[in-house]
């Protein structure tokens, strides 16, 4: 499957893909005439890329993240440690805001309260 057909039928930005092959993780693709064929093993692993994405990781943590998971099993330890430092920062993101929603819920009150 082509770039373009993988963009269009997994809906994956053409860029994503882009940045896929700058990283050197589409080894197995092989290039025909010019252009990238991509093989159900690749969008399973741009499937991970659009996870990693989505859940706020920026591309140099997404392709250390990647790297490590196409070195083996040897590496899940160190991937549970990036995950659970995501998962702690955002928890830490979660909790700012939530301090900042009952401030701005008191303010809103007192507003109401004084007319």
């Amino acid at each position: 499957m082509t770039k373009t057909e993988a963009s269009a039928l997994y809906n994956i930005p053409v860029e994503v893909l882009d940045e896929y092959e700058r990283w050197g993780l589409c080894g197995e693709v092989k290039k025909v005439m010019g252009a990238w064929q991509y093989d159900h093993m690749d969008i399973e692993r741009l499937g991970m890329i659009m996870t990693l994405h989505d859940i706020g990781f920026g591309n140099e943590d997404i392709e250390e993240y990647m790297r490590l998971m196409s070195a083996g099993d040897s590496t899940e330890k160190e991937r549970l440690r990036i995950l659970n430092e995501k998962r702690s920062h955002t928890l830490s993101e979660i909790h700012f805001r939530e301090k900042q929603l009952e401030r701005l819920d008191y303010l809103r009150f007192k507003m109401g309260r004084d007319k």
